[in-house]
């Protein structure tokens, strides 16, 4: 996984994984990714898919979300159907784009352990993360489902393939910010190191290199820099003076960031490459690294995930992250910034 590349987050707007596969690897070409489509309602959506996943645990729905279910129903059910669609919408496009067979690289993704531990409830109610055991068996069970699924990916494709972990709700476990049931059930923050070991348990089960990202306000980059993920993932405009530190460490470390830098909305003023360019060219001065390190060690994304964007704008969006990240490869230090 080298810098100076674009990739997109995952989500994209529409139903139809067929043209979705297609756009993405048009768009894409350095690091298309396994599209994912939540407008298809439940088990699409980011939570609900990973029940497709998972070994020998599975969803079901309520009325707040998913908890775990004693046997298959259908919301796992539709969860696997829906992801074997998109695989065989990915496998076509790949193979009409000619790209069978050829080794190149491909990025699937997935809720991490610490979100769906957050985000999905024991069979009583409570969330898993109340319960430590469950917290480790869905850990495990991600690991080896995730690990299941980035080979047949391999398989089917011919190709590389790079997983990457979504962890919006990382700050808020961590910070122990979550709510029960009611208001008399409290869940208390989740310590550094069991968090750590939760999400290495999924990160070191994958056979390649593993993303680790997060849209939330404030991303925890210390925590996510002392992971043993290969690349850190984030909203750059998240980006405050205390997180210049952490993330001048993951840069020193030799770790990827993956800066989110392409508006995930169509802005009032005409945005250019050069707009979505200069924030990450701004950052890397501020950190006293040289800009060459925007094409050895920075990938570019949206902002973050497209399924809520117009078609037209999405398909802008990922044009703008590539021709920045192009620009980061090939002559950054001919970006002029205030």
């Amino acid at each position: 996984m080298t810098g100076g590349i674009a990739t997109g987050i995952g989500s994209w707007p529409g139903t139809d994984p067929r043209e979705a596969a297609a756009t993405i690897i048009g768009e894409l070409p350095a690091l298309p990714h396994l599209v994912e489509l939540p407008e298809r309602g439940i088990g699409a959506d980011m939570i609900g898919r990973v029940s497709a996943l998972l070994v020998d645990l599975r969803f079901d729905s309520t009325t707040r979300g998913y908890r775990l279910g004693a046997r298959p129903g259908a919301v796992s059910r539709r969860a696997r159907d829906l992801l074997h669609a998109d695989l065989d919408a990915i496998e076509e496009a790949w193979e009409t784009a000619g790209l069978a067979g050829t080794g190149r690289v491909v990025k699937i993704q997935s809720a991490g352990p610490l979100t769906l531990a957050a985000e999905v409830e024991l069979p009583g109610g409570h969330r898993i993360l109340t319960d430590s055991g469950a917290v480790r068996d869905l850990s495990e069970s991600l690991a080896e489902g995730l690990a299941r699924h980035a080979a047949e990916i391999r398989k089917r494709l011919g190709a590389e393939v790079i997983v990457q972990l979504d962890e919006p709700q990382l700050t808020t476990v961590l910070d122990g910010a979550l709510r029960g049931p009611s208001i008399l059930n409290t869940i208390r923050a989740l310590p550094e190191p069991d968090a750590l070991h939760l999400l290495d348990t999924v990160i070191t089960a994958q056979p390649g290199p593993v993303l680790l990202h997060t849209c939330a306000p404030r991303p925890a980059l210390t925590t996510l820099g002392r992971t043993a993920a290969a690349a850190i993932s984030f909203d750059a405009a998240t980006i405050t003076t205390a997180d210049l530190d952490p993330l001048g460490e993951i840069v020193d470390a030799g770790k990827k960031i993956v800066l989110g830098l392409a508006p995930t909305t169509a802005p009032a003023t005409p945005v250019t490459w050069r707009t979505v360019a200069e924030p990450g060219v701004r950052l890397i001065d501020r950190l006293g690294f040289p800009r060459r390190v925007l094409a050895e060690q920075v990938l570019v994304t949206p902002a973050c995930g497209l399924a809520g964007a117009p078609l037209p704008w999405s398909r802008k969006a990922l044009s703008l992250a590539v021709d920045a990240a192009r620009a980061f490869a090939e002559d950054p230090d001919s970006i002029i910034v205030d």
